[in-house]
């Protein structure tokens, strides 16, 4: 069944309802394969510290171990010794990895306040897009996009969005409880999950008042541990223009968000457009995902908003494009 058919089935079946995320399931936790070397004395720590570390680190015996004896028992420098020899070792199997095609993973959105991001991290096996690490990978890639945005200082009079390829994306900082850039925090995940990664892509919105983002995942996937992050395949913001504060705004914003993911438009084009043709490809002239009796603009006219920009991301999207060339 395609994502259209089965959006049209699942929709209006829950008109008006969210999308029940299904339990994400957190693969073991992977070992750590860096080694401490030969000579290790049993009593350079105690048992506790040991322990505390481990707890704290999630490395192995051996390695808190060794991170120990190298810095005296000292538990702060350990935590800082085995993030150093974790990311030495993601960067080297970052390198081995390079070239090898990652055309699974998640799109991340995150809305606060008026500022909504949408991000894209890949990898190389859907099993891999399932582990808690991999998720929290995502997470801080939202986080840096956001932190980004919100620091842009701009007046805003009417809204404002912008992209960040992958370049731009991997040297954002990684925010203010991790050092390094985003790009650090790809190695260290590459390290511990073993597969090539990518951060492909980011988008953010910003809106003053008198604007309204709405926004959608498909295949929605939430974690009490990922705060107010949503993750799935498929992702849309719709930004639309209202002259009133409305209380269904959430709901018609969710609306045309499956719309944008179900249609594909490649434009908003206008209430004027006729249907048929090239404007099939403009979003206000299509017929209606939950409705196809009548076109979104014809659906949207009598809610008392305008739409005015959207976006869509679809996971691995181009890349099969990319194989063929």
């Amino acid at each position: 069944m395609s994502l259209l058919q089965s959006l049209r089935v699942f929709l209006v079946a829950r008109t008006g309802s969210h999308p029940v995320g299904s339990l994400l399931r957190q693969s073991p936790q992977p070992r750590h394969t860096f080694h401490a070397g030969p000579g290790l004395s049993a009593s350079a720590s105690s048992k506790e510290l040991l322990m505390k570390l481990r707890r704290n680190t999630g490395y192995s015996f051996v390695n808190c171990k060794k991170a120990l004896e190298t810095c005296g028992g000292d538990l702060k420098q350990a935590e800082i010794w085995l993030h150093k020899q974790a990311q030495k070792e993601g960067w080297s199997k970052a390198a081995k990895l390079q070239g090898r095609k990652t055309k699974e993973g998640l799109i991340g959105l995150l809305q606060e306040g008026n500022t909504t991001v949408l991000v894209e991290v890949n990898c190389e096996t859907d099993f891999v897009s399932r582990n808690l690490k991999f998720q929290q990978l995502v997470q801080q890639v939202a986080l840096g996009t956001m932190m980004h945005c919100q620091s842009l200082k701009d007046q805003l009079s009417t809204y404002s969005k912008g992209f960040l390829n992958s370049s731009e994306l991997s040297g954002l900082p990684a925010g203010p409880d991790r050092e390094g850039s985003l790009k650090d925090q790809l190695a260290l995940a590459i390290g511990k999950l073993g597969e090539n990664m990518t951060l492909k892509r980011a988008a953010w919105v910003k809106v003053p008042s008198g604007f309204y983002v709405g926004s959608y995942v498909h295949g929605a996937m939430q974690s009490p541990s990922l705060h107010n992050l949503v993750l799935g395949k498929y992702g849309a913001l719709v930004i639309c223009e209202t002259s009133e504060q409305k209380t269904n705004l959430e709901d018609i914003g969710r609306r045309l968000g499956q719309h944008v993911v179900g249609m594909a438009p490649l434009s908003v084009g206008s209430l004027d457009d006729e249907p048929g043709g090239e404007a099939e490809t403009k979003m206000l002239s299509q017929p209606y995902l939950l409705d196809p009796s009548i076109t979104l603009g014809q659906y949207v006219q009598p809610q008392g908003v305008s739409v005015v920009d959207f976006v869509r991301f679809e996971c691995g999207e181009g890349e099969e494009a990319a194989e063929t060339e």
